[in-house]
């Protein structure tokens, strides 16, 4: 199965969404039939058919991961990409519909995207920052606030003080994240989606999985490209940029017994080399 059995986000996200929103939802019948004849047979008619029955799925929980920065329609093409390794080991006879088990794939896919695409320099933020990202949304639902309201200085030192985070990492994302001015709020023209689509459940298995993967994905992509710094290197790396009260060059300048300028050089060639590793690999 390749990825010529999906559509192309090619004439932009408006008429994407228009023609998948023309294919047909497939029955519960219809759906194991079409499955048991690709796991049997390899017919990839069927798993045509699966797929594109399952592209709205796709295309919505690609919205959820838009405030990341990355263009949308890449997104999608990822979240596409993971509902083909869902269908490709999709079960029919264990009882599930293939929209509980693809869910899973399609934010795996997108989230090994990000990590990909996201620089060297953010790996020491990204676990905060994510936690930061899934939970502010979810407390500001609670809370009913939406649109143009701001949380108030008690509500972000609470926040701040819950998750762990700096308070101005949680006034910055609230900033980020205006704008949802109801849940019943059309996110396009089309009315494709609303903003309640985008609030994540607060017992989610599935991005438990997902970002228990990412997870485990940076941190040994991390550690490998450290083991490519001599020891000095290291040193300096861990200081600067993998601690949360990083060392200032004065201080790791006189630490080390050189100059601070030689220890911005040391930092920046280390980037350099650990940049390059990680891009290696991806």
């Amino acid at each position: 199965m390749t990825t010529t059995l999906l559509p192309v986000v090619q004439n932009g996200i408006q008429s994407y969404l228009a023609s998948i929103r023309r294919i047909p939802v497939l029955s519960a019948e219809e759906e194991y039939m079409l499955a048991s004849r690709f796991r049997d047979h390899g017919d990839l008619t069927a798993a045509k058919k699966l797929i594109s029955a399952h592209l709205r799925l796709a295309a919505k929980i690609a919205f959820s991961y838009r405030f990341y920065g990355l263009p949308l329609e890449d997104l999608i093409s990822e979240a596409n990409i993971g509902l083909m390794q869902a269908v490709k080991r999709f079960e029919p006879d264990k009882g599930n519909r293939l929209s509980t088990y693809a869910v899973w794939w399609i934010k795996a896919a997108i989230n090994e995207f990000i990590l990909k695409s996201w620089s060297l320099v953010r790996i020491g933020t990204i676990a905060a920052q994510k936690r930061l990202f899934y939970n502010l949304r979810k407390i500001k639902a609670r809370l009913g606030l939406y649109g143009d309201s701001s949380l108030d200085a008690d509500s972000v030192k609470e926040i701040s003080r819950d998750l762990n985070v700096p308070e101005e990492d949680v006034t910055e994302m609230d900033m980020r994240l205006n704008g949802d001015v109801s849940l019943n709020t059309p996110v396009f023209n089309d009315g494709y989606a609303e903003r309640q689509d985008f609030l994540t459940d607060e017992a989610n298995i599935e991005n438990d999985l997902a970002d228990r993967q990412e997870s485990n994905i940076r941190l040994q992509l991390l550690a490998q490209a450290m083991e490519k710094l001599n020891e000095r290197e290291q040193i300096i790396i861990r200081a600067r940029r993998l601690s949360e009260t990083p060392d200032t060059l004065d201080a790791l300048g006189e630490r080390l017994g050189i100059s601070r300028e030689r220890v911005r050089q040391i930092e920046n060639r280390a980037i350099e080399k650990m940049t390059q590793y990680i891009q290696n690999r991806c």
